[in-house]
């Protein structure tokens, strides 16, 4: 069982109205217009692109018009299976499939196209180049595919921006700098950091500064050392 740290600020909300579309418009459009029977869907792109945003996104969105979402990634212990009544059948970040995920994966897919799903699927790169069992790869393909683009730092700093004040949170334009220069452009990676500071700056009850954030980073890394 894994331990969730206790979160005191809001949860993410992961839907299409807090997902800046930046470059990646055309893949956005044709995932919101999917239906039940479509060709599955692949999505693609680097670690930070939104792909987990995306899946997310569209489970809020399938399951608040009453369906049922099955949801699977390299965390969902085995056996997998789908929901009783399910419409959508989502994947996520399918290079992490182990032997006996990918096994389960491809029943999956046969399932969903015998009943008729919608399946969305996503990965770091497009599935002819992913190291999976060949009918997996085959059946990822059969689709359209769409490349993410991560988004650019302006846009990041929208969205960090807006989290930010979603939380009640003060952010310099010193501490954007400071999360920006020192780490990837992974949106994914900035927003964790920013609960983690979030949870920092409540805990020692001081303001978000640049100093509170290294003290923040020289804490983990001293106990990640232990």
């Amino acid at each position: 069982m894994k331990q969730i740290p206790l979160s005191l600020g809001p949860e993410p909300d992961y839907t299409f109205d807090n997902l800046l579309p930046g470059a990646n418009v055309a893949a956005l459009t044709h995932v919101l217009t999917l239906g039940t029977g479509a060709p599955p869907v692949f999505l693609w792109g680097p670690p930070g692109s939104g792909k987990t945003h995306v899946l997310r996104a569209l489970a809020q969105r399938w399951q608040a018009a009453g369906a049922q979402v099955g949801w699977y990634d390299a965390d969902t212990p085995l056996p997998w299976e789908l929901p009783a009544h399910p419409s959508l059948l989502l994947m996520d970040d399918c290079q992490r499939f182990d032997a006996g995920q990918q096994h389960a994966a491809f029943a999956l897919f046969v399932e969903a196209a015998t009943m008729g799903l919608a399946v969305v699927a996503t990965g770091t790169e497009p599935p002819v180049d992913l190291a999976l069992r060949e009918d997996l790869r085959t059946r990822l393909a059969w689709g359209p595919t769409f490349a993410l683009q991560p988004l650019s730092e302006s846009d990041i700093r929208a969205v960090l921006r807006r989290d930010a004040d979603r939380r009640g949170l003060v952010l310099s334009d010193d501490v954007m700098d400071y999360l920006l220069t020192r780490f990837a452009r992974d949106l994914k990676h900035l927003m964790t950091l920013l609960d983690g500071l979030d949870e920092f700056a409540m805990a020692s009850k001081r303001a978000v500064t640049v100093p509170l954030l290294r003290q923040m980073l020289a804490d983990q890394g001293a106990q990640h050392a232990h």
